[in-house]
């Protein structure tokens, strides 16, 4: 390493390595602490989409270039002395920002959610975040300059890096959401940036008193090379652009995972870590000074990885029994664990530690846009995760064996070299073309001939009223991508394999009827269905149903799912209608519009839904046409209901109707005690909250009774989940409902039935507040 001084260090070198990995760590902590204390800060503005991490995690990761592209530009153009003098001033600037919060003036706009987040994330956080994420390229830059023994290869700090990243996520899950309010977070979040300047600056006093410390720019002499990779002497952008693609691919399937866990399960930062985490700990376990993993063992098992999970997405499994999420965050670990394994063996030496740093992070921000923001105009349905495994296999896979040499030719660097011929001159050997010509072929017909096979037995054996057996999805789609397996050897035809396979499951309808609409928004995907058997046109996210209409005329005004007569609501209706015949309803939650057949003709509905796209759903008469049949003149409000309730008057309601959902949960901002206190505010003397609770994974009645036992209101819930098969037959769903009222006389006759329980709350269990709530203190383990 010509370029850089290896004089000792003027400390201890334990001394020295201590200050560093600690710095880095903190760094790193704090970067990682943002994301979810910042995503609990806008939820309640933006309600409870996935797409709102999604968008979250573009900006970081573009924040995170900024950050790596100061930290290259400046080891280029600065000396030492001027470079820590300039990183000194910029580490001070943050602080006229914190402690990090909302601008109290801030709105998102409805019509384009993702530029308003991207703007209050760029107000926001953006400084201290960038100023921040320039700690780990240049720290290690620093470092390979201070004489220290082990700065010949500082890359291990990096795994520093990321393992204070993976403790303050799961971290802030466990211990800070839950004991914090975010007010206290954002205070402690400033004493850790202060705290962390002040060991930024002990590093770069050390660089200061290392005399002779050069951090210019010159490349190292030795990079490393993967075994099945070309020679050393590859264009140097060529191995750039295999260092922003390897860190590309992870990033995109990190989101692609985080949108299958958050939009099945809860929008919550608890379930957003996950996927995160898993992709720190690749790079913990790949940048180690002594990886635990065998690369080997690793890219033994990636195929088969590959394979198995494209079956899943190609099968359309989407239950969300545990071993399914399970199967999806592991299958992501290996592939992210291959790719960073990859990326760590390709690392240049530290002369060009900051230009590897900047393009990972680049290709980290193209794999996270090409998701949130490309991705959702793009595709009409999740495609985004397969073509990243698709990708993935051309990347990680070998390419295809060079053509055999005629027997006892000799090799050089795997092609033939010139033999001598029975009179002693040499004879060039030719690389077999015909054989080379054939073997391309393969990588052409092998996926051609899967992708058509599979599309004959899908269109053959597939049921049309109900989801395929394993049995016959294994022939549809297990079968032609067992036989990809067998030339897993061979980057292109494998990864054709997947893609013909792929291809073919479009075919497939897994016993869902025929899809009427699909519409992507920044809030998820709706889609409208005909049920196979011809009776009902059903309204879905994901796997829950927000309304079905009956092609009855005689039952198309017919609440069905959650809200049929027979169930809770239809006894929370019959107690106000009789009670408040000229009502006013206010709705969060529009669906089907299906509610609105409960209105007498003298009541004022108002309806607030989040999603645009759902309100030109509910208003399409092709589709549903609960609105033009049962409240025609109904007031419908965009946006998100918290905020449009408030300029709504005090007392304007008789009754309010709290259904909102993001896929099966209720986004968390809508249940907390400032929320309920505004529905109150909002209700009229004697106005009734009925809340649907239906979730099947978190018992949000717990939360309902601690809130209300706080604020003294009544109290009654209702678990309706054993449902009569005749009833389930005619479009009845099991269903959770809660009541809340300023006093029990408000809510009639259902005070006095069995079956609505006053559930106790529980005095050990902290209210959830805006500031505050406890996730785990609810989940149905």
């Amino acid at each position: 390493m010509s370029s850089v001084d290896r004089r000792p260090a003027p400390h201890g070198t334990a001394f020295v390595l201590g200050l560093y990995t600690l710095t880095i760590f903190l760094s790193a902590a704090l970067l990682f602490l943002v994301q979810p204390m910042f995503a609990r800060m806008v939820l309640p503005r933006l309600g409870g989409s996935p797409a709102v991490w999604n968008t979250a995690v573009v900006f970081y990761q573009a924040a995170l270039l900024a950050g790596y592209a100061y930290a290259y530009f400046s080891s280029r153009a600065l000396s030492p002395r001027a470079q820590v003098l300039v990183h000194f001033l910029l580490l001070a600037i943050p602080f006229a920002v914190l402690p990090l919060g909302i601008p109290d003036a801030w709105t998102p706009n409805p019509d384009h959610p993702a530029a308003s987040l991207l703007a209050v994330l760029a107000v926001a956080v953006g400084l201290p975040f960038v100023v921040v994420s320039t700690t780990a390229p240049l720290l290690q830059r620093w470092f390979s300059a201070s004489g220290h023994p082990h700065g010949r290869d500082p890359y291990f700090l990096y795994a520093s890096s990321n393992a204070g990243s993976l403790l303050a996520l799961l971290g802030y899950p466990v211990a800070m959401e839950r004991w914090l309010p975010l007010g206290e977070q954002a205070r402690w979040w400033t004493f850790g940036y202060a705290a962390f300047v002040v060991l930024c600056a002990g590093c770069g006093v050390l660089i200061l008193k290392a005399r002779g410390a050069n951090m210019g720019g010159a490349p190292d002499a030795s990079p490393a090379v993967v075994p099945d990779d070309p020679p050393a002497g590859r264009p140097a952008l060529a191995r750039q652009m295999r260092w922003l693609a390897l860190a590309a691919v992870p990033v995109s399937l990190m989101l692609s995972v985080t949108t299958y866990l958050t939009t099945d399960l809860s929008a919550v930062p608890l379930l957003w870590v996950i996927p995160l985490a898993v992709y720190l700990v690749t790079f913990v376990l790949t940048f180690a000074r002594r990886p635990p993993v065998p690369p080997r063992a690793v890219s033994a098992v990636v195929p088969f990885v590959l394979a198995g999970l494209m079956f899943l997405i190609a099968a359309k499994e989407e239950s969300t029994d545990w071993w399914l999420v399970a199967s999806h965050v592991a299958a992501f670990f290996v592939i992210a664990l291959a790719c960073h394994g990859r990326l760590a063996s390709l690392r240049p030496g530290p002369g060009e530690l900051t230009r590897f740093y900047l393009i990972v992070s680049l290709g980290g921000a193209l794999g996270g846009m090409f998701n949130a923001l490309a991705a959702p105009l793009l595709f009409e349905h999740v495609y985004e995760y397969p073509l990243s495994l698709i990708l993935a296999a051309a990347l990680l896979m070998p390419a295809k064996p060079a053509a055999a040499p005629e027997k006892g030719t000799p090799r050089r660097e795997g092609r033939a070299v010139p033999k001598a011929d029975g009179r002693g001159r040499s004879k060039d050997v030719p690389a077999a073309p015909a054989t080379a010509s054939r073997r391309g072929w393969i990588d052409l017909v092998v996926p051609a001939a899967a992708g058509a096979v599979s599309a004959i037995v899908v269109l053959t054996l597939q049921a049309p009223d109900h989801p395929s057996s394993w049995l016959a999805r294994g022939l549809m789609f297990g079968a032609p991508l067992a036989a990809g397996l067998a030339f897993g050897r061979r980057r292109a035809a494998f990864a054709l394999t997947l893609g013909a396979v792929f291809a073919a499951s479009t075919l497939y309808g897994a016993g869902r009827g025929t899809l009427l609409l699909v519409d992507r928004t920044f809030y998820g995907i709706n889609r409208v269905v005909l049920q196979p058997s011809g009776r009902y046109r059903v309204l879905g996210h994901g796997n829950t149903t927000h309304g079905a209409q009956s092609l009855d005329p005689a039952r198309e005004r017919e609440p069905l799912t959650y809200f049929h007569p027979n169930g809770p609501l239809g006894q929370i209706f019959a107690v106000f209608n009789t009670a408040h015949p000229q009502g006013r309803v206010g709705v969060v939650g529009l669906g089907t519009g299906s509610i609105a057949c409960y209105r007498t003709p003298a009541q004022r509905w108002t309806f607030y839904e989040l999603d645009p796209a759902v309100v030109e759903i509910a208003r399409d008469t092709g589709l549903f046409t609960f609105l033009r049949l049962c409240a025609p003149d109904a007031r419908i409000v965009t946006g998100d209901a918290r905020l449009s309730l408030q300029s709504a008057a005090a007392g304007e309601y008789d009754l309010l109707v709290l259904d909102a959902y993001s896929s099966d949960a209720i986004p968390i901002h809508l249940i907390t005690r400032e929320a309920i206190a505004l529905y109150m505010e909002k209700l009229a003397p004697g106005g009734l909250l009925a809340f649907n609770i239906s979730n099947r994974h978190l018992d949000l009645g717990r939360v309902l009774a601690g809130i209300s036992a706080e604020l003294g209101l009544a109290y009654r819930k209702k678990d309706d989940l054993h449902i009569d098969p005749r009833l389930a037959g005619r479009g009845m769903m099991p269903s959770q409902w809660a009541v809340i009222a300023r006093d029990a006389g408000a809510v009639g006759a259902i005070a006095d039935d069995a079956t609505w329980t006053t559930p106790a709350a529980d005095p050990l269990a902290p209210v959830w507040t805006d500031d505050f709530n406890n996730l785990l203190s609810v989940f149905r383990w």
